[in-house]
């Protein structure tokens, strides 16, 4: 039963929110009754359980880093990784053994269980306003959403109107009970309802000033339901949001604003020195371009096998500072990669959540679909002027008066911008389903120490993952994808 498989995750879980490791947490405020259920009382309780590290951080589950077809491999260090790495890149049907846990299903469904408490007994807590219960109440609502936006991501088939009714998705479970039973898989058309009702019920609520960046605010909530629409194809339903969430930034309490890469790294600069782990960048709680701070360990950076493809590196101007990130040697030194390959030296954990270049970027891919391609170079070049000099950061003239050049060039911007932080990953499973791009094909490439070099196709039904076999094992009931 997936009950067996959160029971034993998610107790696990809520012994850490008894200890309660957030930054703002001053003492312990939760007690237990013998059967170990997690007891929180007061509004104040409700609202210091959404400052806990337990949402904020999604650990290990980076599979995504692994699958975007930005990145490649390099010998030798390829061979000796370990099992989940190789089969992730090979984009392997199994990715995971039997008894082992999943970090795309632990962390998610551990803050899965956290959002559900908050959404269903808030509202009988003692203390506080109704106002204060209402806004508690849709900051675990949109964190829902984000959960589910994940899950639907990683688990269900990329979003298309015609099959997403039928369509195997994620299990919908909106109670806050270890015990429950008769899972099933929901499909992505429900999934994507659930995250369109939470969303938009939450909305209203959410403060509108950004306090704290681990906190769901109303820019955060609309930007992230834009994003959604995105996915969805519904462009006309996702400007006006986007709009929205670039508006109510300016409301916010903290500052919410790009990083001027040409002043970080000039000498001097904040971004500087870079170490092993490259640039010093803030901690994302401090990080500027943070609007809702999710992160996950990307552990790859300490590791030698992973670059960015020759086509990748090749995206890139000479001038682009973002290449700062990047080093031609493995970690933490060595001989030069072959085939000029690079590998990202850090931060070792990436954001992933709501994240102002991708909101933008994000509204530029908008406006060019919506015909509206002046809007769209405005903004692709205040982010280039961000991470260039100003002469390299124009948009070619031959692109930014055509619509589908334009449109591919906010992808490879998308791909400067993220390169082997899992963004890519998203954005493919997308293109997969564009009749824009219906001839794209997806590759990756193991580069040998002799300079030869393997190629693998991703096939059309890894563009999702395989249920967990932990979870698979203990729901006999639960339908695998093929």
């Amino acid at each position: 039963m997936l009950s067996k498989y959160l029971n034993s995750l998610l107790i696990t879980a809520l012994f850490f929110l008894l200890i309660f490791t957030s930054s703002s947490c001053k003492k312990s405020f939760l007690e237990t009754v013998p059967k170990g259920k997690l007891i929180a009382q007061t509004v104040s309780d409700y609202d210091l359980l959404l400052n806990s590290n337990n949402l904020l951080n999604t650990g290990g589950a980076n599979a995504h880093v692994f699958l975007g077809d930005e990145v490649a491999v390099a010998e030798p260090y390829f061979s000796t990784a370990e099992p989940r790495t190789q089969n992730l890149f090979k984009w392997e049907a199994n990715i995971y053994e039997t008894s082992q846990d999943a970090p795309e299903t632990a962390s998610l469904l551990s803050q899965l269980y956290t959002y559900n408490k908050i959404i269903n007994e808030v509202g009988d807590a003692t203390g506080g306003s109704e106002q204060q219960k209402n806004s508690i109440r849709a900051e675990a609502l949109a964190g829902r959403a984000w959960v589910y936006f994940m899950l639907i991501n990683y688990f269900g088939k990329p979003y298309t109107q015609a099959t997403a009714a039928n369509d195997p998705g994620f299990p919908i479970v909106k109670v806050a009970d270890v015990n429950g039973s008769d899972f099933s898989r929901a499909s992505v058309q429900d999934v994507y309802n659930l995250i369109l009702e939470d969303l938009t019920t939450a909305i209203p609520d959410l403060p509108v000033q950004t306090t704290y960046r681990i906190r769901m605010s109303k820019a955060a909530g609309q930007a992230l339901l834009g994003k959604v629409h995105m996915f969805m194809g519904n462009y006309s339903e996702a400007l006006p949001l986007l709009n929205n969430a670039l508006d109510n930034i300016n409301s916010s309490a903290i500052p919410i604003e790009l990083t001027d890469y040409n002043t970080a790294f000039a000498p001097g600069g904040s971004f500087l020195p870079v170490s092993f782990f490259g640039p010093s960048t803030p901690v994302i709680n401090n990080n500027p371009e943070t609007i809702y701070a999710r992160q996950f360990s990307n552990f790859w950076i300490t590791t030698s096998e992973l670059v960015i493809s020759p086509a990748t590196v090749s995206l890139f101007d000479s001038s682009d500072l973002r290449l700062m990130f990047f080093a031609n040697t493995p970690f933490p030194i060595g001989p030069p990669y072959q085939a000029g390959l690079l590998r990202r030296m850090g931060p070792l954990t990436t954001s992933y959540g709501v994240i102002l270049p991708d909101l933008i970027l994000l509204r530029a891919e908008c406006l060019v679909r919506m015909n509206d391609l002046t809007g769209a170079v405005a903004d692709l070049e205040a982010l280039r002027l961000k991470r260039m000099p100003q002469a390299e950061a124009m948009v070619p003239a031959a692109v930014s008066s055509q619509q589908l050049p334009l449109l591919k060039y906010v992808f490879e911007e998308r791909i400067r911008e993220f390169a082997s932080e899992g963004v890519r990953w998203f954005d493919m499973r997308r293109i997969s389903v564009d009749p824009l791009f219906s001839n794209t094909v997806f590759i990756h490439q193991i580069f040998n120490e002799d300079g030869s070099k393997q190629e693998f196709t991703l096939p059309a039904e890894r563009l999702v993952l395989k249920i967990p076999p932990k979870i698979l094992a203990e729901n006999p009931g639960l339908v695998d994808n093929p």
